[in-house]
């Protein structure tokens, strides 16, 4: 008698694989369920009873592995992984991603500015960068976003601390991912390099304090960036919005797409000539716990120190 097997799915089918032997690999097996159910890869197969997963790898065979002729085997999907789940979803964006740029393109293919590259207003409320980072991600505002960020940030400075320490962060270790864990408290340079690296995408911020482009991830090789926009205090998302105003896009190719960096550019050289910006080294704040006014940014930092008050207004 020739060796069989009854493969049942999860939803009721079943089957009958009969052209196998001890020997047959289990990648045949594998190869022929996935042929006669049509589930997609990769697949799960429990076995015995009660029915337990099969660990057996793809090279083993089916005597090695436990089973036996006239057995049921119940299939189905295997579970993605958290980092499967992710890595489909990024290929899915830039996917969607080629899509658009095709939408902004000339009817020859190539990639022009199609487009107006626009700002998108966030709350001054001390989590700006976040906030925008989230709509660059995302397209939408979504103000609560700050919170989750923030812990990425500390998680990943406290478990490097040989690269985050005192002379980096400007104060203990420790005591940073405790201070960039309180709302009332601004995002900058070292917080938008992290980001980067945590969803790998290069941000750009255009900074029109001084017309430059500062290029965060840059030497990472990211496919993909963003731009944020910084009047030297606060920071808004850019996004390429259609001439018919009927799409939006937030990410954009950077080996592809350099028409976005040099509008950004241009965006930055005529805000700075329009002095759109704020000098922290001028601007005058009060400090909301004593209402001590100061007068720029070093004054609110030598303030901090001395006092440990963090929360501060813009006067």
């Amino acid at each position: 008698m020739g060796f069989a097997l009854k493969i049942k799915t999860k939803n009721g089918d079943q089957h009958i694989i009969s052209d196998l032997n001890e020997q047959t690999k289990i990648e045949y097996l594998k190869n022929k369920i996935q042929m006669l159910t049509q589930i997609p890869p990769p697949i799960e197969i429990r076995s015995g009873f009660p029915p337990k997963l099969l660990s057996a790898e793809d090279d083993a065979t089916l005597k090695s592995s436990g089973i036996s002729s006239g057995e049921t085997l119940i299939v189905d999907t295997k579970p993605l992984s958290k980092e499967e789940k992710e890595a489909i979803e990024r290929a899915k964006r830039l996917a969607e991603d080629e899509i658009l740029a095709r939408q902004f393109a000339d009817p020859d293919g190539s990639s022009v500015p199609n487009g107006i590259l626009l700002k998108q207003v966030v709350d001054a409320d001390n989590s700006c960068l976040f906030t925008s980072i989230g709509f660059i991600l995302s397209g939408k505002v979504d103000t609560t976003c700050g919170n989750y960020m923030r812990q990425i940030i500390a998680q990943n400075v406290h478990n490097d601390k040989e690269t985050y320490n005192s002379g980096i962060l400007g104060r203990d270790n420790a005591e940073y991912c405790a201070w960039i864990m309180q709302e009332s408290n601004w995002g900058g340079a070292i917080e938008v390099s992290i980001l980067s690296q945590h969803y790998g995408i290069e941000f750009d911020v255009v900074d029109i304090t001084n017309a430059m482009i500062n290029r965060f991830g840059e030497d990472k090789q990211y496919p993909m960036r963003g731009f944020l926009l910084y009047d030297g205090i606060h920071y808004d998302p850019l996004y390429l919005e259609s001439l018919n105003g009927d799409s939006q896009k937030t990410l954009f190719s950077v080996e592809d797409e350099h028409f976005v960096f040099e509008m950004a550019q241009s965006l930055a050289n005529e805000a700075k000539s329009s002095r759109q910006y704020t000098d922290v080294d001028k601007f005058t704040l009060k400090c909301l716990q004593c209402d001590t006014q100061l007068k720029g940014q070093n004054q609110a930092t030598v303030h901090a120190k001395e006092t440990g008050h963090t929360q501060f207004g813009e006067v």
